[in-house]
């Protein structure tokens, strides 16, 4: 070790962590290694030692080269050393074994037995307490082995050459070592170690990284301010056991009591007055009486007290002065009901607060008083009562009255008691008093994320955590309609803690036009042939900087960390906890086969777990949350609009980006290569995607060069499984695009790695793409609360299954590879899932929340996705093809100012659609106001004519969208695709046809602008006009929808272009059109049909088309190479018939693509349009040529997703229960009946009281009965008649009656926290569970007379072991059985 003066060598007695592999530096290979990194230089060359000082004057680093000369300097002097030595090796080998017997006495931690496995127990190591110097630079190399022990502040720690660092520890966890430094390199041998994966560090530990931007050294490769591993080094870090994350078990309303809480200060004179519900602590009646002036208003306060059933919370407050004419009757009202002793003797000015129950007596009056003197009371009379809901919840009620200064005040308020206890669905370790944690958003804005502080609670569960302070937004903790809502909670705090020292505000060139705070964090970075890196349970707080390279944890270059590499301990990152930074959170920079698990990324600017230059493959990111990730400017894709606009450091000329573009793509988990693995994690919030699979056209930043073709866009899927996206801007999943990886130029003045549309995904066996294509599978994702889409999929052959959407804009958009010609046909394929437009999460305003307006089943407020006129849809159709199946829909209605559809269509859309896209077996919820609907001209869809809006269609396989068997459905004014027999449905602005359907693909050249207008003979007076797509290229395209066996024609808005390619799309063979090309009369043709090979751009089978005479002789010979020109009409008629076999999805028969070729020569340059000659003289009677099926009857029994509930914990199995409990009005009005529902089973009933009983463990429905009234029968039925591990359902119709009271003391061993007071309400509906244990989804609901309950559901765990339930563990984790197939 190197300091101010060296200090004695310790013999090595812990030997570094190699991976099962021998230290040897000397040798030229690195521990760990199967290669070696760099041979050890000769020497006849030049090498660099490097000097290290801590003179105030000069603090840098000094490089000093050692030449020729100098080596052989110095070999003389090493023999003379050589003799001196000799002659004291006897005296060493006993001054060596005396050392040793004092290291194996005292070289132990102090004060704890010794543990082999944990670093600071090995033999050998001296205690270390370095003081704190901040110039100290400090080099620990060969034969140091240092145990630091207490808290330090160096300028620098080298450690290199086998030298060793490790932190103390003690049994008790009492240690808290603080290290502060300007950085730490751990290279060539050396070893960091604080804690290991079989000794877990106790104690806390603290590295503190300090320094400015524009101060300090810079090292080469890593910067300033980090932790560093370079070529050979070792960095262990191992915490205490800590559970990262986990979900809420039961909704966390704002303020934690389901009403809110509640405080006011009136501002009138008398007494102040709130009734609260003992049940619920909601507030029901606010008023307030001047006592002071009227005699009536205490005779009217009296009245109210009066009024109010036994078991009310009333509060009062004076303001001001209340005694003058509060009436003796009144005051003795006051003290019988509420038991005051202090109401008798109010005065003038007298402060009085009173907290009470009605009929309960003076044992639960809470009450004071102050005199009033001066202008003063000096402080509050104040009253406070705790309560309990039938929840379970406490809560308090509290009132105060005070004069001060002359200024009359009173408060009410009521509040959730202590903490907030948050009810979690899994176990918890290591969570403490202090430790600070964050529950993400459930709704759209990511903002309402909200941090606490946990609180001893020795009363709470392992389920159970106490926090401070109060929600202010609601935070989901249940299965909502069927989509797993719960939010994540986040645990923030570790014991060993990596942080950056920061200033108080942005300051130089940090980019303080963006950033108030300084962004100057610490980093952790680790390059190539490092011998050893294992983090679990670390907290890195304020690391990363907006530079690039300097992020909190980064693997850079370190290609293949797992056996492939020579590894045989794995690399890992484990349980990190990465918050409050500046620059993402891991980053995956050319590195392979890295674990990435149970790591927590919250509040981080730019793409939060980055992987980076397109290389990256067989990374495993396992069970982890990103959440609150914001813009940054590092990249073009991590920032935001004024970010974006506004960087021009790397653009061409005076190019301004467009963000909406060439940024704005910030993602939680940013995946630039498909083959790596995504299994269990959480994106909940970004501000545009949750996770981002792009692809790169080729490796890009310093990864550009390692491999020639990375073929990224054909490379398969790695697996990906169990993800949850939500609350995020832009959209939950977003599958499309790459970067672009040329600079900036004339040519394209766009940045380096801005968003490029170039990039498709269609992956094929071995990235090949002669290969058969290998379908992308995204098994069970679940997408709830993003604004835009819930996922947008750009790419063939991509499968969907198991997965839920709910509360997105748009739920799933699938797009195709591209525009034929550039699309081979692929599949797209949905089934086994879900959709649900608005569920029973209403959200919370604030936040960030931009829209709130009325929406949903109910037609109550909520926030919303986009504007309140945004017609949010299902599943968006775009192009295709696509088949979406065994899929259910539910809760999509409209409003009057919005339009809402399960299936709809991509707006404003220029591109093709093909008849190909299918469904089947598909189940609308009776909620669904509107299957279908193609749009309108209006708000968001505008004019509603571009040439994709006037081609939609979509084919109905079963009949379960129409009720009409293999039938199609388009625009309603699209009379390309109709025929007289198809039936109209106007809501939907839709016709369904029977009959077969195809496409032409029409390509013109010279000139390429034209306006094309189709007609169908049938239909003269229908023609549909198409814009084209107007690419920037020196053609134009076209894709009409054409239903098969017609005549059509063609028209243009100018002169007809010289040339035109026709091309049979997902045409079968045998199938036919015949289409008419309007010419300038007097035009000579060369016609010709070929089969055209896409992948290699080559043309066979080529024809030349022959002249006949009539159309009637063209007509007789579909099959050959015929034209007919109608010189007098203009038009050149063609028989376009397939005679090729077409295979799936593919767009092209098996041998390429069938065409025709036309080749004009024309005279004049008369507009091309024939259509007044053409008709009525090629006029044809409309008739089908599938005759339309008959309606379908029956229900059919298949369709819909075989699950009911789309969750994150898939081992789980749901039983989904429903209880509709009718009262009076909801019966007069004709509503259906009173039910119980138990997975689809309904029991309905007409009883007053109706009860079902299942098994908790199999789900078995066990019993039903029903009660007249409530009475003596139903009570010892209660008590009695229940089976143990039993669920109970109970619900009433009409208005309940009877002993209610009694049947609310047998809800108590039920479920119920205390017995509720059911005295004058309408109905009730219960959830409860006979057992030893309380679940948390047992709940009492009841309505206020006059008013009935909605349809409640909930999703009930089955075969739990709080129920007493056997074989609970003998379900499969298939999350695990991915995860060790992932990394073998």
């Amino acid at each position: 070790m190197q300091e101010e003066r060296h200090l004695s060598r310790t013999p090595l007695a812990f030997p570094p962590t190699t991976n099962g592999r021998p230290c040897r530096s000397s040798s030229g290979y690195v521990a760990g290694r199967v290669m070696p990194a760099r041979p050890p230089p000769s020497p006849g060359e030049t090498s660099h030692s490097v000097q290290w000082s801590s003179s105030k004057a000069e603090n840098q680093a000094t490089f000093i080269a050692r030449g020729n000369e100098q080596w052989r300097e110095t070999e003389a002097a090493r023999k003379r050393r050589r003799k001196v030595k000799n002659s004291l090796v006897c005296a060493g080998i006993c001054l060596g074994l005396f050392f040793i017997v004092l290291a194996v006495v005292f070289g132990t931690n102090p004060g704890s037995e010794r543990d082999e496995n944990c670093p600071d127990h090995q033999l050998g190591f001296t205690n270390w307490d370095p003081g704190h110097n901040e110039l100290k630079r400090v080099v620990i190399g060969k034969g140091d082995r240092f145990r630091l022990v207490s808290s330090a502040t160096l300028h620098s720690i080298i450690i290199q050459q086998g030298g060793v660092l490790v932190f103390a520890d003690n049994v008790d966890g009492s240690k808290n070592i603080s290290l502060k430094c300007s950085y730490i390199l751990v290279r060539d041998g050396g070893e960091l170690h604080i804690g290991a994966e079989k000794c877990r560090y106790k104690s806390r530990a603290t590295i503190t990284l300090r320094g400015r931007s524009n101060e300090g050294e810079w090292l080469p490769s890593f910067g300033r301010k980090f932790l560093g591993v370079d070529s050979g080094g070792t960095l262990e870090l191992h915490g205490a056991l800590k559970t990262s994350w986990t979900l809420l078990a039961k909704t966390l309303p704002p303020s934690g009591l389901e009403f809110g809480s509640y405080i006011e200060r009136p501002v009138t004179r008398g007494l102040n007055v709130r009734v609260v519900d003992q049940d619920t602590g909601q507030v029901l009646l606010a008023d307030r009486f001047d006592t002071h002036d009227f005699a009536n208003e205490s005779k009217r306060l009296q009245k109210l007290l009066q009024s109010q059933d036994v078991g009310r919370i009333i509060a009062i407050a004076v303001r001001d002065s209340a005694a003058k004419n509060l009436l003796q009757l009144t005051k003795d009202t006051i003290q019988e009901l509420l038991g005051s002793r202090l109401v008798q003797d109010l005065s003038y000015r007298q402060a009085w607060a009173l907290v009470g129950v009605i009929g309960a007596g003076n044992m639960s009056c809470d009450e004071s008083v102050r005199d009033y003197e001066n202008h003063d009371t000096g402080g509050k009379a104040k009253a406070r009562k705790e309560f309990v809901t039938v929840d379970g919840v406490r809560f308090a009620v509290s009132a105060s009255s005070q004069w001060k200064k002359g200024i009359p005040q009173a408060e009410f308020q009521v509040n959730v008691s202590e903490g907030l206890v948050l009810e979690l669905l899994d176990e918890v370790q290591g969570w403490e008093m202090g430790d600070r944690l964050v529950v993400a958003s459930t709704d759209y804005s990511m903002h309402q994320a909200e941090e606490f502080t946990v609180l001893r609670c020795p009363d709470c569960t392992s389920r159970q955590i106490m926090v401070t302070g109060k929600a202010q937004f609601l935070h989901v903790g249940e299965i909502m309609d069927g989509i797993d809502m719960r939010a994540e909670v986040g645990m923030l705090t570790r014991n060993i803690v990596i942080e950056g020292e920061m200033e108080d505000s942005c300051y130089g060139d940090n980019w303080c036009q963006f950033f108030k705070h300084d962004t100057f964090g610490g980093h952790l970075k680790i390059l190539k042939n490092f011998t050893s890196v294992h983090l679990s349970n670390v907290e890195l707080v304020h690391m990363g900087q907006q530079v690039m390279g300097s992020y909190p944890v980064h693997f850079h270059l370190c290609a293949d960390v797992d056996k492939l590499g020579g590894y045989s301990s794995p690399t890992y990152v484990d349980s990190l906890a990465i918050h409050h930074c500046f620059s993402r959170c891991v980053t995956v920079h050319a590195t392979n086969g890295l674990l990435i698990r149970d790591t927590v990324g919250y509040d981080t600017l730019g793409h939060c777990f980055f992987l980076e230059d397109g290389i990256e493959e067989r990374n495993v990111l396992f069970h982890n949350l990103g959440l609150v990730t914001k813009p940054g400017t590092l990249l073009p894709t991590d920032r935001n609009d004024a970010m974006c606009s506004s960087i021009l450091n790397n653009v061409y000329g005076n190019y301004i980006p467009v963000p909406a573009t060439d940024c704005k793509a910030v993602s939680t988990f940013w995946v630039a290569n498909p083959n790596n693995h995504l299994i269990n994690n959480a994106a909940a919030g970004s501000q545009d995607t949750g996770i981002w699979y792009l692809f790169h056209k080729g490796p890009t930043g310093e990864s550009h060069g390692l491999l020639i073709e990375t073929k990224a866009e054909l490379t398969p899927l790695g697996t990906f499984y169990n993800n949850r996206v939500h609350s995020n801007f832009k959209a939950g999943l977003f599958i499309d695009k790459g970067v672009k990886v040329s600079n900036a130029s004339a040519d394209d003045p766009r940045e380096y790695l801005c968003l490029d549309n170039s990039a498709r995904f269609r992956p094929h066996q071995d990235a090949d793409p002669q290969k058969p294509r290998i379908a992308a599978l995204i098994d069970r994702l679940i997408a709830f609360k993003n604004n835009d889409h819930g996922a947008w999929v750009r790419g063939g052959d991509i499968v969907f299954q198991n997965s839920g959407f709910s509360d997105n804009g748009i739920g799933l958009s699938f797009a195709s590879d591209g525009s034929f010609p550039k699309d081979e046909g692929s599949s797209q394929v949905v089934s086994e899932s879900l959709f649900v437009g608005e569920s029973g999460n209403y959200g919370s305003q604030g936040g960030q929340n931009k829209y709130w307006g009325v929406g949903g089943v109910e037609g109550k407020n909520r926030t919303l996705p986009r504007d309140k006129t945004f017609p949010i849809r299902g599943f968006q159709i775009y192009d295709g093809p696509i088949h979406v199946t065994k899929t259910t829909f539910q809760n999509y209605m409209a409003t009057p100012v919005r339009f809402t559809s399960a299936i709809g269509f991509f707006l404003k859309n220029p591109w093709q659609l093909t008849p190909k896209n299918s469904f089947s077996l598909l189940k609308f919820d009776t909620k669904v106001a509107q299957r279908v609907f193609f749009g309108k001209p209006g708000p968001w869809f505008e004019g509603y004519d571009f040439d994709g809006d006037k081609n939609e269609i979509f084919h109905d396989v079963d009949g379960s969208v129409t009720g009409y068997k293999d039938t199609y459905v388009s625009r309603m004014d699209n009379f390309l695709v109709q025929h007289p027999g198809c039936k109209n449905v106007t809501s939907w602005f839709g016709s369904v046809c029977s009959g077969k359907y195809a496409q032409v693909y029409i390509q013109t050249r010279r000139p390429q602008n034209l306006t094309m207008t189709i007609v169908r003979d049938e239909y003269p007076k229908h023609p549909m006009t198409l814009r084209g797509i107007n690419q920037r290229a020196d053609f134009q395209q076209y894709q009409p929808v054409v239903m098969l066996e017609k005549g059509y024609t063609i028209h243009w808005n100018g002169r007809a272009p010289e040339e035109t390619f026709l091309y049979l799309i997902n045409f079968n063979k045998g199938d036919w059109i015949r289409v008419g090309l309007c010419y300038p009369k007097g035009s000579d043709f060369q016609i010709m049909a070929d089969i055209y090979q896409r992948q290699n751009s080559t043309a066979h089978s080529v024809e030349d088309f022959q002249k006949v005479a009539s159309l009637e002789e063209l007509q007789n010979k579909p099959g050959q190479r015929k034209y007919y020109f109608d010189n007098g009409a203009g038009l050149l008629f063609l028989m376009l018939q397939a005679r090729q076999d077409r295979e799936g999805h593919s767009y092209c028969s098996t041998q390429g693509c069938e065409r025709v070729k036309v080749a004009a020569v024309m005279k004049t340059q008369g507009v091309s349009n024939c259509m007044p000659a053409a008709y009525p003289t090629y006029s044809v009677i409309p008739k089908a040529t599938v005759a339309m099926p008959p309606p379908s009857s029956g229900r059919c029994e298949s369709c819909g997703a075989s699950r009911l509930a789309f969750t994150s914990d898939p081992h789980q199995t749901y039983l989904r229960v429903q209880i509709q409990s009718l009262g009076k009005p909801g019966t007069q009005q004709g509503q259906e009946t009173s039910f119980i529902s138990v997975n689809g089973t309904r029991f309905s009933f007409g009883e007053r009281f109706y009860m079902v009983t299942v098994d908790a463990c199999s789900g078995t429905v066990t019993q039903n009965v029903s009660f007249a009234k409530a009475d003596a029968v139903m009570a010892n039925y209660l008590e009695n008649g229940i089976s143990a591990r039993s669920i109970v359902l109970l619900g009433s119709k009409d208005t309940i009656g009877g002993d209610v009271d009694a049947i609310s003391k047998k809800l108590v061993p039920l479920g119920t926290a205390k017995p509720a007071r059911l005295h004058k309400r309408e109905s009730i509906a219960f959830f409860g569970f006979r057992g030893n244990s309380r679940p948390l989804w047992t709940r009492l609901y009841s309505s206020p007379a006059g008013q009935g309950l909605p349809l409640l559901e909930k999703y009930i765990p089955l075969q739990l072991e709080d129920y007493g339930c056997t074989m609970v563990n003998s379900v499969q984790r298939k999350e695990l059985e991915l995860l060790h197939k992932a990394l073998q």
